[in-house]
């Protein structure tokens, strides 16, 4: 069992549904300090360009309330750098979407972009922000993440998410060996993406060395039926399962 992984919950459809209307309702803020009033043990965000969630504006009024551990996620653009120096927060999260993306759909290619990773890595660690980034089971891809000079890696999940139904087990196969090469390497491990209260207990118990997940859609989903409080409840008891 894994008694050590951190659950954060990602608050961008939070703002979504905000957004909406052009108004406050729902408070952002508020529900970020709910979260974690709820058990939550941190908070992401994954600010775009466009803003059509997370607003620059809400990430820098965030950076004064989240007492957990702050995990901002998105392309590294000049924007999203400077906005990440400014915030400071605990985790920068790299993801290779680009602009338009409605969500994120693929892990970096740590060999191909290795110099351009390096860089900004090597920004956000001289400014004390430990850096994760995104990247597919595939064992390559979290080897050559060291040469990057990250200290932890997200493995994108929704492959497993997909073919967790049909076959738990060969969905899970390739995660297994991504984890155990981080291990082998020392990289810290990290998850998140269609990972949800079907999915998440075995996920957990397979990868024994998982130090947060990280989920939004699925957790704000299951709240309209169960209530944000018992849903936050309901996701850590699936990380606590034998």
């Amino acid at each position: 069992m894994n008694n050590f992984c951190k659950l954060s919950v990602n608050i961008n459809k939070i703002a979504t549904l905000r957004n909406s209307r052009g108004e406050n309702m729902p408070d952002v803020i508020q529900v970020a300090k709910d979260c974690e009033r709820f058990g939550a043990q941190g908070i992401t965000v994954h600010p775009r360009p466009d803003e059509r969630h997370i607003r620059y504006q809400d990430v820098i009024d965030l950076k004064s309330i989240v007492t957990t551990e702050f995990n901002i996620e998105g392309y590294p653009s000049e924007k999203f750098i400077d906005l990440v120096l400014r915030v400071k927060p605990h985790q920068v999260t790299l993801v290779p979407d680009p602009p338009d993306a409605i969500t994120s759909n693929a892990g970096w290619d740590t060999i191909q972009h290795v110099s351009f990773l390096t860089e900004v890595i090597g920004v956000f660690n001289k400014a004390g922000i430990r850096t994760s980034i995104f990247v597919n089971a595939d064992t390559r891809m979290v080897e050559n993440a060291v040469a990057c000079g990250t200290k932890r890696i997200e493995l994108y999940t929704e492959p497993y998410a997909k073919q967790y139904a049909q076959n738990r087990e060969l969905a899970i196969q390739n995660f297994i060996a991504a984890a155990h090469k981080a291990k082998e390497v020392g990289l810290e491990l990290n998850a998140g993406h269609d990972l949800s209260l079907d999915n998440l207990a075995y996920f957990n118990q397979q990868i024994p060395h998982l130090k947060e997940v990280s989920i939004g859609h699925a957790l704000i989903c299951d709240a309209l039926y169960y209530g944000l409080e018992n849903t936050i409840q309901m996701y850590l008891k699936q990380l606590q399962v034998n």
